[in-house]
């Protein structure tokens, strides 16, 4: 399962939509290993830019399973992703099952940056045999 739905979340989505900020927190309490990462991803891209890469991203594997487990969870899932990039503010981008890049919101997938990290040549550089089987 994704996520911890609270019956009361389940209870709303049952009788219509529910807002971002209802599914935003769930998706925080669900996978917090994940959300921390895009979190502090989005603060250094917000603050710091994002250089001449044109993104910012995370290089350092999950330290367990669990984590690497909410990152798929959380990439994975048009509805879990499309919410922390509005959440955000940022596109997000994923290799592996660790390597996550934050682009400013609105970044074309034609951009140099978005293309150079999402190309088959940026994936095949980022494989492992740590990473086998992630």
């Amino acid at each position: 399962m994704s996520l911890d739905v609270s019956p009361e979340l389940l209870a709303a989505a049952e009788l219509g939509e529910v807002s971002d900020e209802q599914f935003a927190d769930c998706v925080r309490t669900s996978l917090p290993y994940a959300w921390q990462m895009v979190s502090d991803l989005s603060t250094r891209l917000h603050v710091d830019g994002t250089g001449e890469s044109g993104f910012v991203d995370n290089t350092v594997p999950p330290p367990d399973e669990q984590a690497r487990g909410q990152l798929l969870r959380a990439l994975a899932s048009d509805s879990i992703r499309g919410c922390l990039e509005r959440h955000f503010g940022v596109r997000l981008a994923f290799q592996n099952c660790h390597r996550v890049a934050v682009f400013p919101a609105g970044t074309p997938r034609d951009s140099d940056g978005y293309r150079t990290f999402t190309s088959v040549r940026a994936q095949l550089l980022n494989q492992s045999p740590l990473l086998r089987d992630c």
